[in-house]
């Protein structure tokens, strides 16, 4: 439990916050759509770079399916890293927002790769997958999964340094649950050379039809608020469905038995002051009890997306342990 009434956060973290906030307030409809014309005017994009110099990174769209706007955003860090490296590993990202908002270009997320990029010395795929309510589940999972099938039979499209037999799934909030369901789909493929040998995930987007206590005690946050997450679970889920469906309560009564799925060796980063982290606990506990490899990492006094702040001690904290965690993965495969 978080040790304070309220988080001690910097006035740009909770202006950033608050902005979000009023962002999903204006855009999203009560009847569980959202103004899309009006968020294209608000969601500020980046677009791609071949230039080095000023970042260390280059970043390049790739198409997989235009028919169901399936890309990725590809960052690649400069030679220098290249050349010390030799070949490089892939971390695979899926991005938050609730299944309903943001992609690769949108400005918190194409920085943010960026800088995952540069940190890790790693090829980075930022995955565009489709968006609810337009696209309900699984329609989330089926693009993910599509991609590694993509990559594994596309793989020099990363570039003759990156390898694909050392790839780490990566997400955070809604992209956290996605890797999660994609984690254990893509076991049951028959994939030539791409390997998943770890899973990062951040703060993960889990719930259920219980009203936990950090929910009910975190219900003033902004973002991530009791009612919101309702409100985005409601557009995810298939019509009918409720909250302990498995796609939202991965560990519940519905949950699908991954005693026997090979799922990957997973980092697990929670915050005291997200209101879904006896959630996220919960999932941790449940890949203990089915017999699999998690660490967790917990920073009692952040909130929700506190990553977004690259310049957070505890964002830097998070670098720092997800660098030694693939480190360690890479080291099991010798």
């Amino acid at each position: 439990m978080a040790s304070n009434t309220k988080p001690n956060l910097p006035w740009k973290v909770t202006s950033l916050m608050s902005i979000l906030n009023a962002i999903n307030d204006i855009t999203g409809r009560s009847n569980g759509t959202i103004n899309r014309c009006l968020l294209a005017l608000i969601d500020l994009k980046i677009p791609t770079s071949h230039n080095f110099k000023s970042n260390g990174v280059s970043s390049s769209d790739v198409i997989v399916d235009s028919t169901r706007n399936l890309w990725f955003r590809l960052f690649i860090p400069s030679s220098t890293s290249i050349v010390a490296a030799k070949s490089l590993p892939v971390i695979i990202y899926f991005h938050g927002g609730g299944f309903a908002y943001m992609s690769p270009s949108s400005i918190l997320y194409h920085l943010f790769c960026r800088f995952l990029c540069r940190s890790f010395h790693a090829i980075v795929v930022s995955v565009n997958y489709r968006l609810t309510p337009e696209h309900r589940f699984p329609s989330q999972n089926d693009d993910g999964l599509e991609i590694l099938k993509f990559l594994d039979q596309n793989g020099d499209i990363l570039g003759k340094y990156a390898d694909t037999s050392k790839c780490f799934l990566m997400g955070d909030s809604a992209g956290g649950n996605v890797i999660h369901h994609v984690a254990v789909r893509v076991t049951s493929e028959k994939l030539q050379v791409l390997k998943v040998i770890g899973l990062v995930s951040i703060q993960p987007f889990f719930g259920g039809e219980e009203r936990t206590e950090s929910e009910i005690r975190l219900k003033w946050v902004p973002v991530c608020s009791m009612d919101k997450t309702d409100w985005y679970f409601k557009m995810f889920l298939p019509d009918g469905s409720n909250r302990d469906h498995e796609a939202i309560n991965v560990c519940g009564p519905n949950a699908i038995d991954i005693s026997k799925v090979d799922y990957p060796n997973t980092l697990l980063f929670v915050g005291g002051f997200d209101p879904l982290v006896d959630w996220q606990k919960r999932y941790y506990d449940w890949l203990k009890k089915s017999g699999k490899e998690v660490e967790l990492i917990e920073y009692p006094n952040m909130i929700h997306a506190f990553y977004y702040f690259h310049d957070l001690p505890e964002t830097r904290n998070l670098i720092s342990k997800v660098k030694d965690f693939m480190v360690k993965q890479m080291d099991n495969m010798s």
